[in-house]
């Protein structure tokens, strides 16, 4: 439904303006087209909508399968171009929409970290960022989230939080053999993150803080 994606998007940049004050930097580095994986971290329900709201480009989002439990919310973001994986496990049905979105030249975005921090700062990662990465071969953007962690009850709404959005250099994970051991995979999903930080103030950058 491209109608109800792009009014989302009006009706989002509008509460972003009115509710915040938001910067997005980094813009440039945004490829205008092909496949891309986008990666972030992950601090509130609102990363989502943003991200949308802050790429030149219309994305398509993994999200967690809990999401879809309920029709209307499911309905929702599923119109919003979203499709559901089921974390903790190997969900092939998602990886392999996830390869179908990047060999249709499109932008899929990540939540490496499969959740939101509570803490704010960045958490363990999942691997199934850096598999795609490589059996896709798709370039990778980074994009550091700053201050959404503030949206939360209502008093929130008073304040109008200073949110930043830093979108760094998109870069590609080097060439490995078809049958990734789980120390390569390990590697590859810290030089991710690694990236992501590098995006991030010091105090946001929780395990990966030496990166």
């Amino acid at each position: 439904m491209p109608w109800f994606y792009y009014g989302a998007r009006v009706i989002v940049r509008g509460l972003l303006k009115l509710l915040t004050h938001c910067q997005v930097k980094g813009r440039e580095n945004i490829p205008s087209q092909g496949p891309l994986l986008i990666v972030a971290n992950h601090l509130s329900l609102a990363d989502p909508p943003l991200l949308g709201v802050s790429l030149s480009r219309k994305v398509v989002f993994m999200a967690k399968k809990e999401l879809f439990r309920f029709r209307l919310i499911g309905y929702f973001i599923g119109s919003l171009g979203a499709f559901s994986v089921h974390r903790g496990r190997l969900d092939r049905k998602a990886m392999r929409q996830a390869y179908q979105v990047l060999a249709d030249g499109l932008a899929l975005v990540l939540f490496p970290e499969g959740t939101r921090s509570r803490s704010g700062r960045l958490r363990p990662a999942f691997s199934g960022p850096a598999l795609i990465a490589v059996r896709s071969g798709a370039p990778i953007l980074p994009v550091g989230i700053i201050g959404t962690e503030k949206i939360r009850g209502v008093t929130w709404l008073l304040r109008r939080p200073q949110i930043t959005v830093n979108i760094g250099q998109s870069f590609y994970l080097p060439t490995v053999s078809s049958r990734l051991t789980k120390a390569e995979l390990a590697e590859l999903t810290n030089s991710i993150m690694g990236h992501i930080a590098e995006l991030l103030p010091l105090k946001y950058r929780g395990d990966y803080g030496g990166k």
